[in-house]
């Protein structure tokens, strides 16, 4: 039976290896080991997690109804866009 650190390296390249082909050397795979079972914070999470929050209150965006990630792309951009103009106007 392998050791938690050598499943979790060993999951982690078999996700790396199936990541590599669908986006190339666009995207780089980093596995993180903890070292600790509390809680840490993590920086910037938590940034990317309230825009996420921010545009699921969009319907559009709340499911993968577009066939075309361009469309997908669009949609994001502009209902980043109508958040800022409407933080912007009150």
């Amino acid at each position: 039976m392998l050791s938690a650190a050598a499943q979790l390296h060993r999951s982690g390249k078999n996700f790396a290896n199936a990541v590599q082909p669908g986006c190339g050397e666009h995207v780089r795979v980093e596995v993180i080991e903890r070292m600790s079972k509390t809680f840490e914070h993590l920086p910037k999470r938590w940034i990317v997690e309230r825009t996420f929050g921010w545009l699921n209150r969009f319907r559009r965006l709340s499911k993968d109804y577009e066939v075309y990630s361009q469309v997908s792309e669009a949609m994001i951009y502009g209902s980043l866009i109508r958040l800022i103009v409407r933080r912007l106007t009150a």
